[in-house]
């Protein structure tokens, strides 16, 4: 059964079959009154997509339609919806729904809910039964607030990844006061820290970008970095000793970290503010690594619909775009894409585009 009552996408069965997609219909949730359906264009591709359908953040509600990151054109729009207009160019991140009334939805904390958070895709939809299915599909049903009109200097393949990569790094940014007169590192040089980079040095900040080689050096140069720090070279930390206002760690996976070497860089109470989620364990914290300057530690999920705005209106300003491969949706360029993301063999993000070709 066709839209508007189901919509047509790429599903993964199981963790042991995660590359394996199968285009099938599924139900929407119903249409509600602040709803918007979103005929999709593109969509960009996560690494939460792989981490969640190859088991690596545990037990998922299968069948699963992955994909966050999604642009297209709203065709429909419930009788109280103001907040977007039948035929916007529009985009979806990786949150869909929160209560609207709790003190932290009404304090542009509305990604902290703890009443109730649904994800774009894998969570359960209250009194229905329906399974929350991504953007690797031909339409999404959702809530007005997590809906987003992009700007029109922003081109889809390329703004679809800041709509959960770069939201997760602007946001920590401007909540820790990211700017001029302050200096910021980005821990990670990947699909997000590359928007974390961007996005610090249009805020002003002086930018640092701090990986394990140098391999990636010129890159974070293109982006904006005013300066680059190698971990793998002998005391790489001695010359930034107590100098960082705040660091940004993108990084995806905690082997091999030392994070004492890294708290050291940070000034007195300066911030370390994780957006990364490894799957292995994290790293010992110890109170003798924290009180030699008092760093404050701590982490950051996603972004409110004030700050992706603020995001979207800085890009369009700025001329930020992220540095996106484009791959055709499909059974093939979805296995493609995470066969490569699973080696890191993307620069930096994958966009899903060709969806008329696929979808009726």
């Amino acid at each position: 059964m066709p839209y508007p009552e189901e919509a047509e996408g790429f599903q993964v069965d199981s963790p042991d079959t995660y590359t394996n997609f199968n285009k099938r219909f599924f139900k929407l949730k119903p249409f509600g009154d602040y709803d918007v359906d979103i005929k999709i264009e593109a969509c960009g591709v996560c690494g939460s997509d792989l981490h969640t359908i190859s088991g690596g953040w545990g037990d998922q509600k299968f069948p699963l339609c992955v994909g966050h990151e999604i642009i297209g054109r709203a065709i429909r729009v419930g009788p109280k919806v103001t907040l977007i207009q039948e035929g916007q160019r529009v985009g979806v991140g990786a949150q869909s729904y929160s209560c609207g009334e709790c003190k932290q939805c009404k304090n542009d904390n509305e990604t902290y809910c703890p009443v109730l958070m649904m994800d774009t895709y894998g969570s359960e939809w209250p009194e229905t039964g329906i399974v929350s299915q991504g953007g690797y599909s031909s339409h999404v049903r959702t809530h007005e607030h997590w809906v987003f009109p992009i700007p029109e200097q922003l081109e889809s393949n390329l703004v679809a990844p800041m709509l959960c990569a770069g939201l997760t790094a602007y946001s920590p940014l401007v909540r820790n006061g990211a700017g001029p007169g302050k200096k910021v590192g980005i821990v990670g040089l990947g699909g997000i820290g590359h928007f974390g980079i961007m996005f610090a040095k249009a805020l002003g900040a002086e930018t640092w970008a701090i990986s394990r080689s140098r391999a990636k050096e010129a890159d974070a140069r293109k982006l904006g970095a005013d300066g680059y720090i190698a971990t793998a070279e002998e005391g790489w930390e001695k010359d930034h000793l107590c100098s960082f206002d705040l660091i940004i760690n993108c990084a995806s996976s905690s082997q091999g970290f030392d994070l004492a070497k890294y708290l050291s860089l940070m000034d007195v109470h300066g911030r370390w503010i994780s957006v990364g989620l490894p799957e292995e364990d994290g790293q010992i914290i110890k109170a003798q690594n924290l009180i030699a300057n008092g760093v404050l530690i701590g982490a950051s999920h996603l972004g409110s619909r004030r700050e992706m705005l603020d995001m979207l209106n800085l890009a369009a300003e700025k001329g930020l775009r992220g540095w996106v491969e484009e791959l055709q949706i499909g059974e093939e360029g979805l296995k493609e894409a995470m066969v490569r993301m699973k080696k890191g063999d993307v620069h930096y993000r994958f966009t899903m585009t060709g969806y008329d070709k696929v979808f009726a």
